[in-house]
């Protein structure tokens, strides 16, 4: 799991980077095309000044100047200290045209500056003023001008700050793709790790239940047998010897089978019936109680999840009555009704109170209570004990059957 997390990570990071490196070599182009633009302009109009008539060596100089102070500011395009240089370098600019109108095609590169650099509203105030510089160039040097020295310079000032400005928003919305695209990705994992988490949940609930099912086998039936092992210990009856060590066999092969994970051998090679049938008359043999079994079932066969569940639930109530219930006899009818399973395990003993918790024998049975009614609602059942004082106890089990549509009480009468 963590490898695959981390090869999603560095999927993730490897994409996120390439993005970038892509936005980078955008970057790079765009202002080496300007940087080449700007020294060529310059170039060309410091020939062309030199053709009109301006002094070579102060043409070249400031041209230099120029060049020098563009270089030196090419990597601040941002920020105010950016903004400074922008317009140091459009002053020189003017010193320029002052030596000649040949220069005024250099308001190209510092409109396309001016789209980065600035913001909108002060980008386009400093496009006015540049332009309205080129446009009265000719006119200080020749005294003239012309259309074409107003319109060129209009329009291709236009068009050189609506590339800039056009080119910065793709700049920001590039960078804005860039942080959604990183924030998608930091979803995506926070999503993989919420996938893991909830992975390891399952499998520690299903951990837990596996814990729950043990502690009630365990209970249901080890704990129950050695419980009667240690009550036939007691007596001190060397008869009860084989009794003991049947119980001890039992318990040592039913612990196997719980470890191993396997059906309960009480249902081995036998239905339902059989298994409580041969229960009822062990404890007949080991306490003397008159036990009865009455079984109306189809011949269908139930669900063996369903078989276990009742049979544990059976073996648990008749563990209380032989420990606690001091009964005579015990009754147990297993039929179906109205599309449902149902269990009864009927006592005349002692009884108790079902809802005084501080009662000894409530306090005893409550474990074997909830760890039964726990196997029965696994299933969609109900499980309810009535009971009074001198009166016995009555513990019934209603499990529904795959399939059926109603869930009857029919049968408890």
């Amino acid at each position: 799991m963590a490898a695959i997390a981390a090869t999603r990570e560095d999927e993730n990071m490897d994409a996120h980077a390439s993005l970038g490196s892509a936005r980078q070599r955008m970057l790079r182009g765009a202002r080496f095309a300007l940087h080449v633009i700007t020294v060529v302009l310059a170039f060309v109009g410091t020939i062309r000044a030199i053709d009109a008539g301006a002094e070579i060596v102060v043409a070249s100089i400031a041209a230099a100047l120029f060049l020098g102070w563009y270089a030196t500011g090419a990597a601040l395009l941002q920020g105010a200290v950016a903004r400074w240089w922008l317009f140091a370098l459009a002053a020189l600019w003017a010193g320029l045209l002052a030596i000649s109108a040949e220069y005024v095609w250099l308001a190209f590169p510092l409109l396309l500056l001016a789209g980065h650099v600035l913001r909108a509203g002060w980008s386009v105030v400093f496009a006015i003023l540049v332009l309205a510089a080129a446009i009265m160039a000719p006119l200080l040097h020749h005294g003239q001008t012309s259309f074409a020295h107003i319109v060129g310079p209009v329009v291709g000032g236009g068009f050189a700050l609506a590339i800039s400005l056009g080119y910065d928003t793709l700049l920001r919305d590039a960078a804005e793709r860039e942080r959604l695209i990183a924030s998608l990705v930091r979803a995506q994992d926070e999503t993989a790790e919420l996938q893991d988490e909830l992975l390891r949940t399952q499998r520690e609930a299903g951990a837990s239940r596996e814990r729950t099912r043990l502690a009630r086998d365990l209970h249901d039936t080890i704990a129950q047998e050695l419980s009667s092992i240690s009550l036939l210990a007691r007596t001190g009856e060397i008869a009860r010897l084989p009794q003991i060590d049947a119980l001890a066999q039992k318990s040592l092969t039913e612990l196997r089978r719980i470890v191993a994970a396997l059906d309960p051998t009480e249902l081995e090679g036998s239905a339902l019936a059989g298994a409580l049938e041969r229960m009822l008359a062990e404890a007949h043999v080991h306490s003397g109680i008159q036990t009865s079994l009455e079984v109306d079932l189809p011949p269908r066969a139930l669900p063996t999840a369903v078989e276990v569940t009742l049979l544990r639930v059976a073996q648990s109530a008749l563990a209380n009555v032989r420990q606690h219930a001091a009964a005579s006899t015990v009754a147990v009818r297993l039929h179906e009704s109205e599309g449902s399973v149902g269990l009864d395990v009927v006592d005349d003993g002692a009884g108790f109170d079902p809802d005084a918790g501080e009662q000894p024998r409530a306090e005893r049975t409550s474990y074997g209570l909830a760890a039964m009614r726990a196997r029965v609602r696994e299933h969609g059942g109900e499980l309810h004990v009535q009971s009074a004082l001198g009166e016995g106890t009555r513990l019934r089990v209603r499990i529904p059957l795959p399939g059926a549509d109603s869930f009857g009480e029919g049968g408890d009468a």
